[in-house]
């Protein structure tokens, strides 16, 4: 093997190096901006390509540099997944995934891939989506961001500062420990497989909303279910109750517990929950079979 060759496996072999130790950032940097799992490996392929060809001497920092690319990629799909969003068959829900059980334990980490968290990202521009992820979940600074977004870090720190005040307006009101979401979760998933009409209501905040994405492949809701009674008759019919063909499996979801529903021994969809003041205000039940292939083994999520 000539010199030439050797340097070049070298620099193949740092460059992996590399990408491997900062793979599960990169991922979740790419989820949390596209909500979609499929689409965050195809933001990483399109990283690795990238970064592959860098002359890894001029890199002062691998991390920020991996970050900065992978952002640019994420912002392209994010633009694309738009379009493909405005011709999508009732609710859009973000791509469940299986985390490990001590995701749940960094609060932060488990908020920012939460159903309920992803949701109201979806209401940000491309733009203001990339800075919010960078700024308040992974703690970049205001020049790295501009870099990676193409904005100068005044303008920056401008979106910044308009994409907190959208998201505080929007997300849950306070912070809710794993254990007292654990606490609801179980009297929930109780009152589901029973079918108890009473301790669905006394479990379901009156102003809760039921969202269900079939992607128009599978039956599911085509507009929000919304109030406690509604939301309580359609679980308290079967919607989830365990029956000789359906089961239903406790999992952690997105950084939180979640009910994992087979058919005949066949993944059938995900429910997730949001919990604020000790009940179930939200109800994410994902049935699009494109969207289920990340639930039956674990995906490794960091910050």
């Amino acid at each position: 093997m000539s010199e030439r060759s050797e340097r070049t496996m070298s620099s193949v072999d740092s460059a992996t190096e590399a990408f491997v130790r900062h793979r599960n950032l990169l991922f979740t940097v790419a989820y949390e901006m596209l909500g979609s799992a499929t689409d965050a490996e195809d933001a990483l392929q399109e990283t690795w390509l990238r970064w592959v060809g860098v002359e890894l001497g001029t890199v002062r920092d691998e991390r920020a540099y991996l970050v900065r690319i992978v952002t640019r990629q994420a912002l392209d799909r994010l633009r694309a997944l738009g379009r493909r969003k405005e011709s999508y068959v009732g609710p859009w829900l973000p791509e469940p995934l299986l985390t490990a059980p001590d995701v749940a334990d960094d609060v932060e980490l488990a908020d920012s891939v939460s159903m309920a968290m992803l949701l109201v990202l979806e209401t940000l521009a491309p733009t203001e989506r990339a800075v919010f992820v960078l700024r308040e979940v992974f703690d970049l600074d205001y020049e790295e961001i501009a870099e990676a977004v193409g904005k100068s870090p005044a303008t920056v720190r401008q979106i910044a500062h308009r994409a907190r005040a959208h998201v505080a307006a929007r997300r849950p009101r306070g912070t809710v420990s794993p254990a007292e979401t654990r606490v609801v979760f179980q009297a929930f998933q109780r009152a589901v497989q029973t079918g108890d009409l009473q301790r669905l209501v006394d479990v379901l905040a009156p102003d809760v909303v039921a969202l269900s994405d079939g992607g128009g492949v599978k039956h599911a809701f085509l507009r929000p279910v919304v109030g406690a009674g509604r939301v309580a008759r359609l679980l308290a019919n079967g919607w989830y109750q365990r029956d000789a063909e359906r089961s239903v499996e406790p999992v952690q979801v997105n950084g939180g517990p979640g009910l994992l529903v087979r058919l005949n021994g066949e993944i059938d969809g995900v429910l997730t929950v949001r919990v604020e003041n000790g009940q179930v205000t939200g109800l994410y039940h994902v049935r699009n079979p494109e969207k289920l292939s990340r639930v039956e083994r674990e995906t490794a999520v960091s910050r």
